[in-house]
């Protein structure tokens, strides 16, 4: 039942995320328009008016590729939520998260330093269900060798058995299975929560890069943030080399983190999923914008320490309670 319900939230957030989207990429018919200052493919519907002026420039002469007017967009320093509603995906997720992002640069005086702080900000936020995820893995931890133990047994059972048995045996291996975890307190699809947060959040820092203007045309550490680690490469700027390395670097170390141990098939299907989703993130972080990149491993950074820190007062809390069951049995 559990189980069916996590289902239904996903497939819940990636239909509003999917259907109700509301980026719309400048196309010169059928193709993409490309910044090629940047590398990015630029964004249609942009919430507020560029200020660098060939940028300005680039809008201005697409113009009628576009269905909004440049010149009447406000600045992005005085960008402003307001009631007119514009879609659940914008009104709710892009904008506000848009809007945030603008007033915290303006504090900061930088919008790559403001992604990185919203994004910590939303993972602070998380801390609670990245707790319970972490306690979750623990807990996998103490039922594996049973698990492990149950594995072999039934793929003895079930290699030997005939075909007309074999369903029964997995349902029985299942059964005991299922067992197990609720013996551990074990839930082995809540670790799916914070990741199904994070996806429309995710989606939502992208737009709000790719449509407020303030935030790609601005710089950090000698990385332009709306530039491409692909087109940065390609230009002669080998820093984007650290960056790829460091989104690589943060997403395994995330994944790895927070995985929760598994046997058999699961486990050979969750270190697939793994590699898989760290082959994928490397090849779309070379066209995604520097400041999506900078989030991306701020983030995750975050997530790992995060982890570390929360086992560690496990561990230690663990050792307490063995310490005093102890000096309980002696009296």
């Amino acid at each position: 039942m559990k189980k069916n319900k996590i289902k239904l939230i996903v497939l819940t957030i990636l239909l509003i995320t999917l259907s109700t989207g509301c980026t719309k990429i400048v196309k010169d018919g059928k193709k993409n328009v490309v910044y090629d200052e940047t590398g990015q493919t630029l964004t249609e519907n942009i919430l507020c008016k560029p200020t660098d002026e060939k940028l300005l420039d680039f809008y201005e002469q697409h113009q009628d590729k576009i269905s909004i007017n440049i010149d009447e967009l406000p600045s992005c320093s005085s960008f402003k939520l307001n009631s007119e509603y514009s879609g659940l995906w914008e009104q709710f997720f892009v904008k506000p998260l848009a809007w945030v992002i603008l007033q915290v640069g303006k504090i900061v005086g930088n919008m790559g330093l403001a992604v990185m702080l919203v994004g910590l900000f939303i993972r602070i936020i998380l801390i609670p269900m990245s707790k319970k995820n972490t306690l979750q893995s623990e807990n996998m931890k103490q039922a594996k060798p049973e698990i492990d133990k149950l594995e072999k047994k039934y793929n003895k059972l079930i290699e030997k058995a005939p075909a007309e048995k074999q369903n029964e045996l997995t349902m029985a291996k299942s059964q005991e299975t299922m067992m197990i975890y609720k013996k551990y307190g074990v839930n082995p699809v809540s670790g799916c929560l914070v990741a199904v947060i994070q996806l429309p959040l995710f989606f939502a820092f992208l737009e709000a890069v790719n449509r407020v203007p303030a935030i790609f045309e601005d710089t950090m550490g000698g990385l332009r943030l709306g530039m491409t680690p692909f087109k940065g490469l390609t230009s002669g700027n080998y820093i984007y080399i650290l960056l790829l390395i460091l989104i690589i670097a943060s997403t395994y170390f995330s994944m790895k983190s927070s995985m929760n141990q598994a046997s058999g098939e699961a486990a050979k299907q969750m270190a697939f999923m793994s590699k898989f989703m760290i082959i994928i993130i490397s090849m779309a972080s070379l066209n995604l914008p520097t400041a999506i990149a900078l989030y991306w491993i701020v983030t995750n950074g975050f997530q790992v320490i995060q982890t570390l820190v929360i086992k560690k007062i496990i561990i230690k809390n663990d050792k307490n309670h063995i310490k005093n069951a102890k000096i309980s049995n002696k009296r």
